[in-house]
């Protein structure tokens, strides 16, 4: 990889489509393996003064500036309430902005690089109502003049809160003497409600601006006198790193591990990449070391350690957990994860520094020392509501509020399109870009951009829902014509249509799919989606769907985790075994050349593609249950 030049993978773009789908991601996988995407270093260097410039030197300027600080004292703030407050704020612009996780090219943002701000302030654009049903007044999938006041309101609110003067206390004076004050609750009470009223309108901006950690930490900032405060801050951060840790305690995260790895720019030696796969080039499935990688270094470390953060009243426990939170975000920022959460990790780093350091528990900050007791435990078991049904009913909670960073248990899907149907997005989404192909195809062949978007679906594939999504994709078109249809990884092309993703499938499921559809009116066959949700952390499969835009939903089934995690990202078995509990009736897999047969009819069905093995067939459950063509079985927060 070099700094101007990609590792463009080994392939002749010219002849690349005339092979077999699989054969592609077989060549294309085995090459991430070793290079990641090979993105030029300059793409990197791109992220590195974005956040180094933006984020933190104007974000540290106006917290200080306007906290009465200089910029370059750190010592004297580091541990200020109100520049810690203000850093919170200023975060929370970025994201809201669209300029910080999820931007540029390592997330599918090519041109335009940014999302947010462009599509939220635009009218007609994809809203997308997480209860359209059950709320007032937030029907419809379109953009109003209303949305895109609300959204500018918030981002007005954000900057006015920046700014205002700070408002002093006698009790915070009290108990840290020489402070400049708080942010002003006032200028935060509309905010909270705003921010309220948008994530009922509109799901993409709200998960953007991560509102699950810090809609509940400006609310504290508004509600709670100060060591309550920075208790429950305190409470919120260990939530988030214990949840992330918990959500990894199964099969998908050691799959994590390879894929993020062989994208670090800064590891080079191709050698040391595929000690994260079993026996590279033949067997990509996670190694011992990834394994020992992702759940020792990984899970132990996310779990264990902000407990002893919560609890220890030893300074030099308490500064050694510190030290390795720290370098914990500190790595994860140096591999540029895909979704690029660059951001987020330095500020949780200058969390631990803040909240365990600045208000450690042997100087009166421990839970212990909460005036309001039954409070403190109220806001624990609130903050663990979403992340334990989110475990529980993957459904029912998006990713994010689920605390499930990065654990490779995610809710995926793959889109289809018969030949030149793609296109139809373009004519009829409003939006502020284009297709991700079109993106890259202003810069680079035709050829050479259908060859990267392939590497979105070979990053996919190997993971362990990217097996199942390919397995349904081949048993749904068959061999034909999932080697001619165009195949996309959903979570890029959802970014070039509402603005945002972050590994959140709930924001392209069926409610999306219809949204598109009204716009672009699909044939039968044009436009197939196989969706898959995330494995409820007690259960050893993952449930799916297969979508046909112009027809709704067409089958219902799960696959189990376990046959996905032991297969290659190229099927050289065939497909997974699946087991369909619902498929409509008559409901053709090619429109207008063959139909299914009715459920009522068959109890079997071999694998279209050809069987796994002799005796492993797909079981197809008799049911009455309706044709709930139009929305999964559950909605989604």
């Amino acid at each position: 990889m070099g700094l101007t030049q990609p590792d463009f993978p080994p392939v002749d773009p010219a002849t690349f489509r005339r092979r077999p789908l699989l054969d592609r991601l077989r060549v294309l996988s085995t090459h991430w393996a070793e290079y990641g995407f090979g993105t030029q270093k300059a793409v990197h260097l791109i992220y590195l003064a974005k956040v180094l410039i933006l984020y933190i030197g104007v974000g540290v300027t106006i917290a200080t500036l306007s906290s009465g600080h200089s910029p370059l004292a750190v010592s004297e703030w580091w541990n200020q309430p109100v520049v810690y407050q203000k850093l919170v704020l200023w975060t929370l612009l970025v994201e809201t902005l669209g300029v910080g996780g999820s931007w540029g090219p390592l997330a599918g943002h090519f041109k335009p690089m940014t999302g947010g701000a462009l599509f939220w302030l635009r009218p007609r654009t994809i809203r997308l109502p997480p209860w359209p049903d059950r709320v007032p007044f937030t029907k419809g999938d379109s953009r109003t003049l209303f949305d895109v006041a609300l959204y500018a309101a918030i981002v007005v609110n954000l900057v006015v809160a920046l700014f205002l003067p700070t408002v002093h206390g006698s009790r915070l004076d009290a108990l840290v003497p020489g402070n400049h004050g708080l942010v002003d609750p006032a200028v935060l009470y509309p905010y909270l409600a705003m921010m309220v009223i948008l994530g009922l309108r509109d799901k993409a901006p709200f998960i953007a601006a991560r509102s699950e950690q810090y809609l509940p930490a400006v609310a504290f900032f508004a509600f709670l006198p100060f060591v309550d405060m920075i208790l429950a801050l305190k409470l919120l951060i260990v939530v988030v790193w214990v949840g992330a840790g918990v959500s990894k305690m199964g099969k998908h995260f050691s799959m994590v591990i390879g894929p993020m790895m062989s994208n670090t720019p800064w590891l080079a030696l191709k050698s040391v990449k595929r000690l994260n796969y079993r026996s590279f080039p033949d067997d990509l499935r996670p190694s011992k070391i990834a394994g020992l990688l992702g759940h020792v270094l990984g899970t132990v470390v996310e779990i264990a350690t902000p407990l002893v953060l919560l609890f220890s009243a030893d300074r030099t426990l308490t500064a050694a957990a510190v030290v390795l939170m720290v370098c914990f975000h500190l790595f994860i920022f140096s591999t540029f994860p895909l979704a690029v959460p660059l951001e987020w990790n330095i500020l949780f780093a200058y969390s631990a520094v803040f909240l365990f350091l600045g208000f450690p528990a042997w100087d009166g900050y421990a839970l212990s020392d909460t005036g309001s007791p039954w409070l403190i435990v109220l806001i624990a078991v609130a903050l663990l509501v979403f992340p334990v049904l989110g475990n529980l009913r993957p459904d029912l909670v998006s990713f994010l509020p689920s605390m499930r960073q990065y654990a490779g248990n995610w809710a995926a899907a793959t889109w289809a399109f018969a030949p030149g149907a793609e296109e139809k997005l373009n004519r009829h989404v409003v939006r502020s870009s284009l297709n991700t192909k079109t993106q890259l195809t202003a810069t680079f062949p035709d050829e050479v951009a259908d060859v990267v978007m392939h590497q979105m679906l070979a990053w996919r594939s190997m993971h362990s829902q990217g097996r199942g999504l390919l397995s349904l994709m081949q048993r749904h078109l068959g061999d034909d014509r999932m080697n001619t249809y165009d195949l996309r990884e959903a979570e890029f092309s959802c970014n070039s249509l509402v603005a945002f993703n972050f590994g959140d499938g709930h924001l392209h499921d069926t409610k999306m799919i219809a949204a598109l559809q009204r716009r672009c009116g699909f044939a039968p066959g044009e436009f197939t989606v196989v969706w898959a949700e995330s494995q409820p952390i007690h259960r050893g499969t993952q449930d799916y769907l297969i979508i046909d835009a112009a027809l709704g939903v067409v089958e219902r089934g799960r696959w189990r985790v376990r046959d996905a995690v032991n297969e290659q990202p190229w099927l050289p078995h065939g497909p997974i075994p699946v087991e369909v509990t619902w498929r409509r009736e008559f409901a053709s897999p090619h429109p207008g050349i063959d139909a299914y047969t009715s459920v009522d009819q068959a109890e079997t069905v071999n694998h279209q593609a050809g069987p796994r093995t002799s005796t492993e067939t797909e079981t197809v459950a008799k049911t009455d249950t309706p044709a709930e063509t139009d929305t999964p079985a559950a909605e989604t927060v």
